[in-house]
């Protein structure tokens, strides 16, 4: 199915009311179900206690932008399977080397052969918690003292907890990764918020969205219970709006029922923001290309991903196809660039834009 490519809406006021970007005229978006998730801890999960409002203070305490230093205290990683692969090409390496541990020599282990070329994926498969918070923490920790600078987020998840899936996307938007939802794998509920925090989203598969689910909720009524909601919502909208997605997203996790999936077309992916280049990053990035690459590269870089969008998205429901498809791009627009190799559109899949690095640890994940 082609996907269209729709302007950006602008919503306007501080309403809490929904806020809902529309197709252009002519456009069908079709409302597609499936039966919700049944296991009780996934699909959109919310478990922190809500209280309510005090009054607003005139003067808030401005928070602080500094992350915590990453906390390695002994994790098990029950809610899922993690696998670590220096290779981007998965139909050839498959998934990568099982990760047999959140510790730290563990890690370490597993990702420093990913040294020499200078990519990292990262394969999950499992439900948004605290584990994969750290998962992601110490990932992106132990990349970035590593030097690998090209990570992948290979995806595969049914949703979680809320609270961290934002967590977990605020990490994964401030180290640099690529969110990956092949074919063969989803991303339902919570999981939405994770890759909506990737510089790069490349989507063949399932992403759907269903109301947040309140866990240990006091509620007695509608009226309580949306109380408690509409703070958690309010969370999830500045969290989207921090990463370019539009706030229907948000409000669609406060009307579709949980017990049922409302699964996104390609439309609503592009028009909501969700699928291609992170908006907030291109434009973040903008600014400091054009100084340190020049506007010529800026100007070339744009006019890639407009093709990238129009040729290879539209064309492929395969995650390594979209790939095929954008090197031959590359190629065309004269990419990677010799003075910027890393700014590169998808330069995730170069292996020679760094010198190798020597190392003692094994070969590469299989």
């Amino acid at each position: 199915m082609s996907k269209s490519r729709f302007f950006a809406v602008i919503c306007l006021g501080a309403l809490l009311s929904a806020c809902n970007p529309q197709p252009p005229e002519g456009a069908t978006v079709p409302l597609s179900q499936t039966r919700g998730d049944t296991d009780p801890r996934g699909g959109a999960i919310s478990d922190a206690t809500v209280e309510v409002p005090a009054p607003v203070d005139p003067a808030p305490q401005k928070p602080s932008d500094e992350r915590p230093e990453t906390n390695w205290r002994p994790m098990d990683l029950t809610s899922g399977k993690a696998w670590v692969s220096c290779e981007h090409d998965y139909l050839a390496d498959g998934d990568g080397e099982p990760l047999p541990s959140l510790g730290f020599s563990a890690m370490r282990k597993a990702l420093l052969p990913c040294r020499e070329n200078g990519l990292l994926r990262l394969r999950y498969r499992g439900k948004v918690s605290p584990e994969f918070t750290a998962l992601i923490e110490r990932t992106a920790e132990l990349a970035e003292s590593l030097g690998i600078d090209k990570r992948i987020l290979d995806l595969d998840s049914t949703g979680g907890q809320i609270e961290q899936a934002i967590i977990a996307g605020d990490i994964i938007g401030e180290s640099g990764w690529t969110v990956w939802v092949r074919e063969d794998s989803v991303c339902h509920s919570s999981c939405v918020l994770v890759l909506a925090a990737g510089d790069m989203r490349m989507i063949a598969g399932k992403v759907g969205i269903h109301r947040m689910i309140r866990i240990g909720s006091n509620a007695t009524s509608r009226a309580e219970l949306q109380r408690e909601l509409q703070e958690v919502h309010a969370q999830v909208r500045e969290y989207l709006q921090r990463n370019g997605v539009a706030f229907a997203v948000a409000d669609l996790m406060m009307t579709v029922p949980n017990r049922s999936l409302r699964l996104l077309t390609d439309a609503e992916l592009d028009l909501y923001g969700v699928d291609g280049r992170n908006a907030v990053e291109d434009d973040l990035q903008r600014i400091t290309l054009t100084r340190e690459c020049g506007e010529a590269f800026v100007q070339r870089k744009d006019a890639f991903f407009r093709a990238y969008d129009k040729e290879c998205r539209a064309s492929s429901e395969q995650v390594d196809v979209m790939a095929d498809c954008g090197q031959v791009l590359r190629e065309r627009f004269g990419f990677p660039d010799p003075e910027c190799p890393v700014e590169s559109p998808l330069s995730e899949y170069d292996v020679s834009t760094r010198m190798p690095v020597a190392t003692t640890a094994g070969g590469q994940g299989a």
